[in-house]
């Protein structure tokens, strides 16, 4: 009998919320799936001056998002700062500043870990990996949240870079509130 009343307590803590229209507010989430290849307009660098070739550069590359989500469209600024040990590993991290064309922004705070692997070739190869979150936001995306991953790649150009963020997005109006 307790396992009857314990299942009937579970379907009614699930459905109520939905039929009285204040359902989870994840059920509502919309998918992120964003690519910028971002360009280079302003770099300080710092190389370290003992034979490890390891070197810190402050970034500000800009681009545009395309892609799925209400990101897509918008300019895309990256301000990194990235701290890397070519051939051992890498730790970027900073800001994108979403900017959609009628003025509303997104700000998103992102952090990689770089691991490098013996590629195909046998030379070194850098993995990009890591997390973004919704820190901020302006206009008709004030209130957005949202979170996911992040991969940074190589394009041909040597000193351009595709940010790829997947992840999750909620509107003020139906996201989980701070």
């Amino acid at each position: 009998m307790r396992f009857k009343s314990v299942r009937l307590a579970f379907w009614i803590a699930a459905i109520v919320p939905m039929v009285l229209g204040v359902a989870p507010a994840f059920v509502n989430a919309a998918s992120l799936k964003i690519e910028s290849v971002v360009s280079p307009k302003e770099e300080i660098r710092f190389e370290f001056a003992d034979g490890s070739k390891h070197f810190v550069a402050m970034m500000r590359r800009e681009g545009k998002a395309t892609g799925q989500g209400v990101l897509s469209g918008a300019t895309v600024t990256e301000y990194g700062m990235h701290d890397i040990q070519p051939g051992i590993s890498g730790d970027p991290h900073g800001y994108l500043v979403f900017t959609l064309p009628e003025g509303d922004i997104a700000y998103v705070k992102w952090v990689v870990r770089g691991v490098f692997v013996r590629g195909a070739d046998g030379k070194p190869m850098l993995l990009d990996n890591g997390v973004w979150e919704v820190v901020g936001s302006t206009g008709k995306l004030k209130g957005l949240q949202g979170a996911g991953t992040l991969h940074i790649k190589r394009v041909p150009s040597p000193l351009e870079r595709r940010f790829i963020l997947e992840g999750e997005l909620f509107t003020a109006t139906d996201g989980p509130k701070k």
